[in-house]
């Protein structure tokens, strides 16, 4: 069963509750209403945009097709999302593939004409800021309004999606979803606070590049670390230059240099893909006699986590499981 059959009858309470008191979910709103007309001004990448207060026909792309999925938004179109299927709950995933696919894993594989055979009265584009110059905005714009809300840095993905279901006129499901997820993490840092206030992590990331004999160090913010922190996991050090966006949280040491990079660590954590194995970028690590002499590694703390792109609430309550199962021997030392 989906986690989002199970808050549904939190989101009626708090619509009835809106609906008597006259109050809001409490978080900043983005759009301001414009009248009696039906239509407001939404705040987005691409500038101040006039949308349908409440869309009816939505085409999303990129990281808005996982968050409007999830918030049961009116979808007539979305781009594939191959990456997040491994996230998605068996009711999503349904929703996914019985929707037409109108883009493709890339901003260059936008279909303007299946968009435009869609129907749609909002597009909602995922994509970062600088690949906007793969899209046609212009085009897009004489079919529908189009607001671009993409990704900057890995830890913004909960920003993110909240802007993309407040787009959508889906704030009251993002809510109960971010609820959700906020409760888990809660009681999984009760579960093991105290075991982790003295532990000091690293994590090895899974794009590291094998050719040039590199590895993947991830800092507190980046994907494989986020949401382990939200449960009390504290990763050390910083990146020595930073570069932008993900480059802020995240480095490619040469292979070499792991006893320097992780060294200091008194546990490590590492990415696993979807399936529970280790990409070869890692295992090409864990391999290494070098990590073998780490010693965290000597020690045993060594916790391997699944999901750790999740870019959405409910998607990331997989990654706490992988988390709770991960961490379960420290209960036991």
């Amino acid at each position: 069963m989906s986690v989002r059959q199970h808050w549904r009858p939190a989101v009626a309470a708090a619509l009835a509750l809106a609906v008597v008191t006259g109050c809001g979910s409490g978080s900043e709103p983005a759009a301001k209403s414009d009248g009696g007309s039906g239509t407001r001004v939404f705040s987005a990448d691409n500038g101040e945009i006039k949308i349908p207060a409440a869309p009816e026909r939505v085409v999303a792309t990129g990281y808005a097709v996982p968050a409007l999925i999830e918030a049961d938004a009116a979808l007539v179109g979305i781009s594939t999302w191959k990456r997040g299927l491994a996230m998605m709950t068996e009711q999503d995933r349904a929703t996914y593939e019985r929707l037409p696919k109108v883009a493709g894993e890339s901003a260059a594989e936008t279909n303007y004409e299946a968009i435009a055979a869609a129907k749609p009265d909002l597009i909602v584009i995922g994509v970062p800021k600088p690949v906007l110059a793969d899209v046609d905005l212009k085009r897009l714009e004489s079919i529908a309004p189009v607001v671009a809300i993409g990704p900057t840095v890995p830890d913004a993905w909960r920003e993110l999606s909240r802007r993309q279901a407040d787009a959508a006129g889906r704030t009251e499901h993002f809510e109960a979803a971010k609820d959700a997820y906020e409760k888990k993490a809660a009681e999984l840092k009760a579960k093991y606070g105290t075991v982790l206030s003295s532990l000091k992590f690293g994590h090895l990331g899974a794009y590291g590049d094998i050719s040039k004999g590199t590895f993947h160090r991830e800092f507190a913010k980046s994907w494989g670390t986020n949401i382990a922190q939200d449960i009390g996991v504290t990763y050390y050090g910083e990146v020595k230059k930073k570069g932008g966006g993900g480059l802020d949280v995240t480095e490619y040491p040469s292979l070499e240099e792991l006893p320097e990079s992780l060294g200091e660590a008194d546990a490590i954590t590492y990415t696993l893909q979807p399936d529970g194995t280790p990409a070869e970028a890692v295992k090409q690590v864990i391999d290494s006699a070098l990590w073998k002499n780490l010693p965290a590694v000597k020690a045993g703390r060594v916790f391997p986590l699944q999901y750790t792109e999740a870019a959405t609430y409910e998607s990331a309550l997989k990654t706490l499981d992988s988390i709770d199962k991960a961490f379960t021997p420290l209960l036991n030392r």
